[in-house]
């Protein structure tokens, strides 16, 4: 009876798959200069094997709108293994949809071309139904399988099928195209390239079905709303409608999902107005490290200009560390804690150590599984008592840190905000790029500071006299005009 249900829900009539229509180069205006040379590679791989392939989705849809395509993805009727086969450096990863990373480079240079498998059209006669936490053998067939859960949500599927089909299986009009580098066309079946041009966000299908579905269709509504709206790009309505009804449906995500989801929100480049569209759809909610924290910008201004810094650096082609984001929309309630033990005598270190254990308690659904990431944020915490150091041989040892880089900017946007001492952040932007000259003098400068109980001041280089900036309009100005301080990637 479930099936019969979800069969009804999800079955894709023959009318639905759309329509092949070829739109050509002097139509579309596609550069094939612009196209990413490694992604070209790998469909002419793959065609020369006597495969389908083409570029497909998001890069698609950048290259029409005269964007910067961040990555490009292929899509072929070879299935994971043959993919695999002709690629010497490629991986099939995934579960709930298998695909293959072909890896070109190595290192932080390196490039991933991600190549899918055209998926079938929905069979319930296939499907498996999976009942909450069933962990039956017909729940752990071969990955080659489609299983839904009872509210029609898909949990694998690995059932291949055509290009026609594939189109109709993908989320939003404009992000259904496929491109052929070779004779320069984009194929199109539901419509895209109108709604590219029209600046329209559409799902393709039934709206409220495709969210039963993939309910993490509703978030990327709103991610692809707020990245695109600088060009004037609006929800159709009918796509819009059905979200409220179906926001309860993000609770069986699994919560690395969301994390994984909230990460993507807050790195496209785009985050305040992520954060906006989030607000307006009621969905801050759903993410438990968002909402309440960044609500209030006078409240939790070290959030936003951390939100305004990020926006900054994607803009500027810059990498982005998720610990330190997450170390910032954190960072609240950590002082919070942090103050507050230290007003009942706890010493500043441990009482440090015990606000973030206590903060890491509460969110560790937001964190589970990424040791690395929460020792990262860690250590950003942990090193900000140092910056009150600055005599002895601290000052030196710390610049040396692997994380110096990442707790500099972190103290930095403090200062910007107001909660730290703006000439010490100074003073340490100074020391760090200073020759040992200037080091000493710095060094002597502050502890005559100590010995006199006065503030720090100006670096005290008599050849190169800087007298403070006043706080930029932009967060990450500070960073470009500072001196150059040693950078140290985070990870």
């Amino acid at each position: 009876m479930i099936k019969n249900l979800i069969g009804k829900i999800l079955g894709m009539p023959k009318s639905f798959l759309g329509k092949r229509v070829e739109i050509p180069l002097e139509k579309h205006r596609i550069d094939v200069h612009q196209v990413d040379k490694r992604a070209s590679e790998v469909v002419n791989t793959l065609r020369d094997h006597g495969y389908d392939a083409y570029i497909v989705g998001g890069a698609v849809r950048d290259l029409l709108l005269g964007l910067p395509p961040k990555d490009f993805d292929v899509a072929t009727n070879a299935t994971p293994e043959q993919v695999k086969a002709l690629f010497r450096r490629s991986f099939i990863i995934g579960r709930r949809f298998r695909i293959v990373h072909v890896v070109y480079g190595r290192g932080r240079a390196h490039e991933v071309i991600e190549v899918s498998t055209y998926r079938a059209s929905v069979d319930m006669s296939t499907a498996q139904t999976v009942h909450g936490n069933e962990r039956t053998a017909k729940a752990e067939l071969a990955d080659k399988s489609l299983a839904v859960d009872e509210s029609g949500r898909v949990l694998r599927d690995n059932v291949w099928g055509s290009q026609e089909q594939d189109a109709a299986r993908r989320d939003f009009t404009i992000n259904a195209m496929y491109y052929d580098p070779i004779r320069q066309v984009v194929v199109d079946y539901h419509h895209g390239f109108q709604d590219a041009k029209k600046h329209i966000l559409r799902m393709i299908g039934d709206a409220a079905v495709r969210y039963r579905e993939d309910p993490v269709r509703i978030l990327r509504v709103v991610r692809f709303s707020a990245k695109l709206a600088h060009l004037g790009f609006t929800i159709d309505e009918k796509t819009r409608m059905p979200i409220q009804d179906c926001i309860s449906l993000l609770k069986n995500i699994p919560a690395s999902r969301m994390f994984d989801e909230m990460i993507k929100l807050l790195q496209t480049g785009h985050a305040q107005a992520s954060i906006e569209a989030l607000r307006k759809e009621g969905l801050l909610k759903v993410f438990p490290m968002l909402d309440g924290l960044i609500k209030d910008e006078k409240k939790y201004p070290l959030a936003w200009l951390a939100l305004e810094d990020t926006d900054e650096r994607v803009a500027q082609g810059k990498s982005v560390a998720p610990s330190f984001m997450l170390a910032c929309l954190l960072w609240p309630e950590v002082k919070k804690h942090w103050d507050s033990l230290m007003a009942a005598g706890e010493h500043e270190v441990p009482a440090l150590q015990h606000a973030i254990d206590e903060v890491f308690e509460r969110r560790v659904g937001d964190v589970s599984g990424r040791g690395k990431l929460g020792a990262d944020m860690r250590e950003i915490w942990l090193m900000q008592p140092r910056f009150d150091r600055r005599t002895g041989k601290t000052p030196f040892s710390l610049v040396n840190q692997p994380r110096f880089r990442a707790a500099f900017d972190f103290m930095r946007l403090r200062a910007e905000v107001g909660e730290y001492n703006s000439a010490v952040a100074h003073w340490w932007e100074v020391f760090a790029s200073g020759d040992e000259p200037v080091r000493q003098e710095l060094i002597q400068q502050a502890r005559a500071e100590k010995t006199t109980g006065g503030t720090a001041t100006a670096a005290a280089n008599p050849e190169k006299k800087r007298r403070r900036r006043r706080r930029p309009s932009k967060a990450s100005a500070a960073k470009e005009n500072a001196a150059p301080v040693p950078k140290i990637q985070v990870s």
